[in-house]
């Protein structure tokens, strides 16, 4: 069993990953992310190249990097995608696994995606209790911070916060803890899935509606 490990940034893929080395401890060879070439980050987590680059070597990962063009159409992201995948199959990989919690229509996506590829998906989170998971998370030493807030559904104010017991009490009613809706995006930045915390900053805000992004930065970098 070798593992391409889906990697956003955020709490969800992290702690896929932390769970992957529990089950499956050494199974895990690799993180795969996308990312707008344009912009030179996570398109939907707002988190710059340079700290995806720092989370992999602290995962103790190579960090297998997929750009994509800021208007990607549906045939680009398949055939880039499906490059990545017969390069997996080449480099021995048997699976590939994603941080999905209850969306069942994007499961689909990704397995019809995959059928026939070689590559099976796993799917280690998939119906679990989103606020009990939260909650492991946390308690499980998980540190992240709110990259992007939907405004429609959250405070603007909520972007830089830490995913903490503090942000869980502080949450509307009816936003998922887990964000399985998109209500907000994470950067993590120490947890058991990593060798060492990284040392970062929360920069300046980015008004984009109906999200607002913060910046996360690593020390030493500029703002």
């Amino acid at each position: 069993m070798k593992v391409l490990m889906s990697w956003s940034s955020g709490k969800d893929s992290a702690w896929t990953l932390h769970t992957l080395n529990q089950q499956h401890p050494g199974a895990v060879a690799a993180l795969l992310t996308t990312y707008n070439e344009a912009a030179d980050r996570v398109a939907m987590h707002g988190v710059r190249r340079s700290v995806l680059e720092s989370q992999a070597e602290a995962a103790g990962l190579p960090l297998w990097q997929v750009p994509l063009p800021e208007q990607c159409t549906n045939e680009i992201y398949d055939a880039r995608m499906g490059e990545t995948c017969a390069r997996a199959v080449a480099d021995g990989f048997t699976h590939v696994a994603f941080g999905d919690l209850y969306l069942a229509d994007i499961r689909q996506y990704r397995e019809e995606r995959l059928a026939g590829s070689g590559l099976t998906p796993l799917f280690p989170l998939w119906e679990l209790p989103t606020r009990e998971l939260a909650q492991r998370m946390i308690d499980g030493g998980l540190h992240a911070t709110l990259s992007v807030v939907d405004t429609r559904v959250l405070p603007a104010e909520f972007a830089g916060r830490a995913f903490d017991a503090g942000f869980l009490r502080d949450l509307p009613a009816g936003v998922d803890p887990c964000a399985e809706n998109g209500e907000f995006h994470t950067c993590v930045t120490a947890g058991p899935m990593f060798r060492h915390t990284l040392s970062v900053t929360v920069g300046e805000r980015v008004d984009r509606p109906p999200f607002v992004f913060r910046d996360i930065v690593l020390a030493g970098a500029s703002a």
